[in-house]
């Protein structure tokens, strides 16, 4: 049965299973296909647990963490509140299509309303169709501002290191 647990960054099984499930996700296609740095995985979880902004949901099955979300807190200024930004959403390859992704997603929202936030967001590949179609099915769509077309996400380095 999975379980999802909000994760205590000062807990060393949670600190653990987040750099696994991010690092599990970064070496997938979707995520790159490439693992995380060790420079990542030595500092992350200590700069996240700085940002009462940021939190991260754990899916268990059993003590097997399989699943993640990492989300951080942003601001609506056209609605003049806070919104969620769902930042990293993985699932582990023999546990996708089993509904853990929907059960993260449930949690992010009950959290997101709890926090007075005005919407979800989250970003998503063009060519990822399984993940595309799951967040349908939860009532995400993509965003559209009425005859003026589909919002891209677009991004700028600020040095040489990619995040």
């Amino acid at each position: 049965m999975i379980e999802i647990t909000l994760a205590d960054y000062n807990n060393p099984k949670h600190r653990s299973a987040v750099i696994a499930m991010l690092d599990a996700y970064a070496k997938d296609p979707m995520g790159g296909g490439e693992g995380i740095s060790d420079e990542v995985k030595e500092n992350l979880i200590d700069e996240m647990a700085k940002r009462d902004h940021v939190f991260s949901l754990l899916a268990y099955d059993g003590d097997i963490p399989v699943g993640v979300a990492n989300c951080v807190e942003g601001f609506s200024t056209f609605a003049a509140k806070p919104l969620m930004n769902i930042h990293d959403i993985a699932v582990i390859p023999e546990y996708r299509g089993q509904g853990v992704a929907r059960k993260l997603l449930e949690e992010v929202k009950t959290l997101a309303e709890f926090r007075g936030c005005v919407k979800l967001t989250l970003e998503v590949l063009e060519n990822n169709d399984r993940a595309k179609q799951a967040y349908k099915n939860f009532g995400f769509e993509p965003y559209e501002l009425g005859e003026v077309g589909q919002a891209e996400f677009w991004e700028m380095y600020l040095n040489k290191d990619k995040a």
